[in-house]
């Protein structure tokens, strides 16, 4: 009885494993003529200035770990993604402990504000672009790049799903 549940069950995962090969998604979902990006350093309007550099080496991995396009300059890009880091808040109040006469603020919040756009230079325009673009992550007070690092990771995801979004 045991081992023929065990072989149903079995079964069961080796059409449920093949049947989810047929979803597959090829170069990260991207259109086939789209193979190349150039992921440009974001202006910073904040006064962080390692905002920069962690912008931009999140958006390099986003797009091509995960959309599958290979890095080169700009002059041989077909994908260009480029954008402002417009505002950043690294203490964000959200959760309080009273004490005897004090008030502790146990949980805090980094919000991160860019505008961003990812654009096509065989077609001349851009794919997917969003000004605004909001994004946060909570810490536990001092570690600040807990929460840059977890708003930093939305960010990522965002854009590529911004960029699969168009096609």
């Amino acid at each position: 009885m045991k081992s023929g549940v065990a072989r149903s069950a079995g079964a069961l995962a080796l059409l449920l494993l093949a049947g989810g090969c047929l979803y597959g998604f090829h170069g990260g979902g991207m259109p086939a003529d789209v193979k190349t990006v150039a992921v440009l350093p974001f202006d910073n309007r904040t006064g962080e200035p390692a905002l920069t550099q962690e912008v931009f080496a999140a958006m390099q991995d986003a797009v091509t770990g995960r959309l599958g396009l290979r890095q080169v300059n700009e002059a041989q890009a077909d994908i260009i993604v480029r954008g402002e880091i417009t505002s950043y808040q690294p203490d964000i109040p959200l959760s309080y402990q009273a004490g005897q006469g004090t008030v502790e603020v146990t949980r805090r919040r980094v919000q991160i504000t860019v505008t961003v756009e990812l654009f096509n230079t065989k077609l001349g325009k851009a794919l997917w672009q969003q000004s605004g673009l909001t994004v946060d992550g909570e810490y536990n007070p001092p570690v600040e790049t807990d929460g840059r690092k977890l708003a930093i990771a939305k960010l990522e995801t965002q854009v590529v799903e911004g960029a699969q979004s168009q096609w």
